[in-house]
């Protein structure tokens, strides 16, 4: 055996080396066939991948009318890596009429991957979008010259009416959190930011495509890698058909113009929406396009909130049209009958008066039809202390509580594509035990639910809802937008009777025949309503209207709040009247009284946007 110390070191220096020629395998191993950058590299010096933006899928009315299409647009891209020292940078912000100072903020903008993660020198940059062809046309005469920049074809929202904004909802361009959340985005990329347009995004966007390109040493495009075999086509986003009449559609808007307010339509055996008018609204074109920030931030700041939607945003005490359900609820819990008689004592009824005079005792289908506000307390008084001792108010409220809910009040249509929606109030025992204590409230504390004041709350699509239940006698199905969805299997049984149905249709009816609706009745269509006033504490009081026809068999149901007028007979019923006529007639006959209230201006800070 060899004595040397050193003999035993050759193991170890042959150790080491194996580890390292094992390290060079792993890496490049991990280089070549994990780590995809290094190839990713080459392939950008050699190929051009270019993203191919779908259409929008179309967006068609319940009668095939075209309200939402596409035009083309253009935005220039920029791939960081190709931009030489000699770059003409003057020339450049000449041709796209920008100044050199905002050339380098987009620049600075692009950069920043605080604001722009997905930066890359390797891969082409947003830097202007929405152009149109005049905008790039001196640019793409000389882009030969520009090394790096691209022009692409996109395309952007277009209106064929001035209608149904808050419906449509718009298109605008993506957050850094939207693409966080799906990675079908990236930076520069639209989507809905509200309404349908949002609802809807996953079906309306479509699928992006890839077109891949040959470059040369030089940078420049040669035409197609493998004769087009790893391209990938676009596919054109889904078209909607909505439930929406464009044409009833224009006619409510046309009707709410100088007023705040709202008008909602419903066809009773589907819960189709019809008409979802809201006013003050805007020009759906105004958030399209280079523009659409700044006039997004106009209607923002407008004192009128235009870009609330009213119709299912806004919430008002229901006033007397509250007294249709509060009628139903009070016969199916046994507190009345249709025969039973209050007394009206007129203006000088206590505890809670009377708008007028109409004689007295008087019975349900004449309390409708006059709106007696006592009668409807006398009701709510008894439903609560059958015995006459009310000892606990609980266990009736409750019930009542939960009747009326069934109504669709008080809570949103989570089953619904209303994304944006308010859930009103029917108020709960433990808010008036906060208020009074357990035992400190009694029926004559809350009397003013009796007639639809109080805390009770109501959004106008919540009031249409209920016009449409008490047309069915008995049910509704969840209102929507969506006509190729059909929710007939979303239908919400009402626990009360038919019988009790006919008899509160049969008080409205008298309404609009004997009563305050009667003077915007059409005889032939045989309509059915309640007005209501609700109180306003900011202001004059709420105009408000539910109705249906023809009562014997709905096919229309309509609620309208015009905030700020008056009396529900006067200004909200006109509206809905004209709408019903519209609809089952296709034509509005009344001219003179259309001309009328659609030229009256009731709130002089009502801008037409």
């Amino acid at each position: 055996m060899i004595n040397d110390q050193y003999y035993n070191r050759r193991y170890v220096i042959s150790g080491i080396a194996v580890v390292v020629v094992l390290v060079y395998i792993i890496r490049l191993f991990y280089l070549q066939v994990i780590d995809q950058s290094t190839k990713d590299q080459a392939d950008n010096n050699a190929l051009v991948k270019q993203t191919i933006f779908p259409s929008r899928g179309l967006i068609y009315d319940r009668n095939g009318e075209l309200l939402v299409f596409n035009q083309p647009i253009y935005e220039v891209t920029m791939t960081m890596r190709d931009m030489g020292a000699e770059w003409d940078t003057a020339g450049f912000c000449k041709s796209l009429h920008i100044s050199r100072a905002e050339f380098d903020e987009r620049i600075a903008e692009i950069k920043d991957r605080r604001k722009n993660r997905g930066y890359s020198r390797w891969t082409p940059q947003v830097f202007m979008s929405q152009l149109k062809k005049e905008d790039i046309a001196t640019l793409q005469e000389s882009l030969v010259f520009y090394p790096g920049v691209q022009i692409r074809k996109r395309t952007l929202r277009d209106y064929t009416y001035n209608a149904a904004a808050h419906v449509l909802g718009s298109v605008g361009e993506v957050s850094q959190n939207d693409i966080d959340r799906d990675p079908y985005y990236s930076r520069g990329d639209y989507s809905g930011r509200d309404g349908l347009e949002r609802t809807y995004e996953k079906q309306l966007r479509g699928e992006k495509g890839m077109e891949v390109l040959m470059r040369d040493v030089r940078g420049r495009i040669q035409g197609s890698y493998q004769d087009g075999e790893l391209d990938v086509t676009a596919k054109a986003g889904t078209d909607l058909h909505v439930t929406l009449d464009i044409r009833l559609q224009l006619l409510a808007e046309e009707l709410l113009a100088g007023k705040i307010g709202s008008a909602v339509a419903i066809e009773p055996k589907t819960g189709e929406i019809l008409a979802l008018a809201s006013n003050p609204g805007w020009n759906p074109k105004l958030l399209v396009g280079k523009e659409r920030s700044k006039n997004y931030n106009a209607l923002l700041h407008d004192k009128t909130k235009p870009l609330l939607n009213r119709a299912t945003q806004a919430t008002y005490p229901p006033g007397s049209t509250f007294k249709t359900v509060q009628a139903l609820v009070c016969l199916e819990q046994g507190a009345i009958t249709p025969n039973t008689l209050y007394p009206c004592s007129g203006p000088g009824s206590k505890p809670i008066k009377c708008t007028h005079h109409h004689g007295s005792p008087v019975a349900l289908d004449k309390a409708i039809e006059q709106s007696c506000n006592p009668y409807f307390w006398c009701a709510f008084r008894d439903l609560m202390d059958r015995d006459g001792k009310e000892k606990d108010i609980h266990k009736p409220y409750e019930k009542w509580r939960e009747a009326v809910m069934s109504f669709g009040l008080g809570q949103k249509f989570t089953d619904s594509d209303l994304s944006e929606q308010s859930s009103g109030s029917i108020p709960s025992t433990k808010l008036y035990d906060k208020f009074y204590g357990e035992n400190g409230w009694k029926a004559i504390t809350i009397r003013s639910l009796s007639i639809g004041q109080g805390e009770i709350l109501a959004t106008p699509l919540q009031l249409a809802n209920q016009a449409a239940a008490i047309a069915n006698e008995g049910y509704y199905i969840t209102p929507h937008l969506n006509k190729n969805d059909s929710m007939l299997t979303h239908r919400h049984k009402i626990d009360i009777q038919k019988r009790h149905f006919e008899e509160v249709k049969a008080g409205m009816r008298r309404v609009m025949v004997y009563g305050t609706g009667r003077h915007y009745a059409v005889d032939t269509l045989h309509m059915a309503g309640k007005t209501g006033t609700a109180q306003n504490p900011h202001g004059r009081d709420h105009a408000i209207f539910i109705g249906f026809a023809p009562v014997e068999d709905p096919q229309i149901a309509v609620a309208v709040v015009v905030e700020n007028a008056g009396f529900g007979a006067t200004w909200a019923c006109p509206v809905a009247s004209m709408m019903m006529e519209q609809y089952l007639t296709g034509e509005m006959k009344r001219k003179d009284l259309k001309k009328r209230i659609a030229e009256t201006v009731l709130n002089e800070g009502v801008k037409k946007w």
